[in-house]
């Protein structure tokens, strides 16, 4: 069982450490710490033993959800739990009344956009030479999901 908890500053340095395990180009300490100081929404999942399994950080603008940063620890991936999150964001978002959920994902990163895409996000455009990567920058494809279409069309 899984179970989201707000994040806090004692949460970070283990947040960051999953953020460098799991990511070539990872967020720094202080990327996470300005986000709690901006008072993005931001939450650990963590396991029955309080185990942090992932993360996510979401910022609210008007109607808009923007997913900043979803993660889930590398030894845990493929198993359910980035859905889950994302799911909760997903419903955290509509909650809210916000329209939409909208994310930037890396060009290379096929499995975190194939699970956007069954959870219904579409890719609205690309954002040329948006990540730091390897041998110089990497495109983003900014994904949006529709939370007005969820209520035509029924929930996930």
């Amino acid at each position: 069982m899984v179970s989201p908890r707000v994040m806090t500053d004692q949460d970070l340095q283990v947040v960051h450490n999953i953020e460098c395990s799991a990511n070539q180009f990872p967020w720094t300490l202080k990327n996470f710490s300005d986000s709690l100081d901006a008072g993005h929404y931001a939450w650990v999942y963590s396991d029955a033993y309080d185990v942090i399994l992932g993360y996510a950080i979401v910022q609210l603008v008007l109607d808009e959800a923007h997913l900043l940063n979803l993660c889930v620890r590398p030894d845990m991936q493929r198993q359910g739990y980035g859905r889950f999150i994302l799911e909760h964001i997903i419903d955290f978002s509509k909650a809210r009344s916000a329209s939409i959920v909208v994310l930037e994902v890396r060009e290379s990163n096929k499995k975190a956009q194939n699970l956007y895409e069954q959870l219904g996000f579409n890719e609205m455009s690309v954002r040329r030479a948006y990540y730091p990567a390897e041998n110089g920058r990497e495109n983003a494809i900014l994904m949006g999901l529709d939370l007005s279409m969820l209520s035509i069309f029924g929930d996930i």
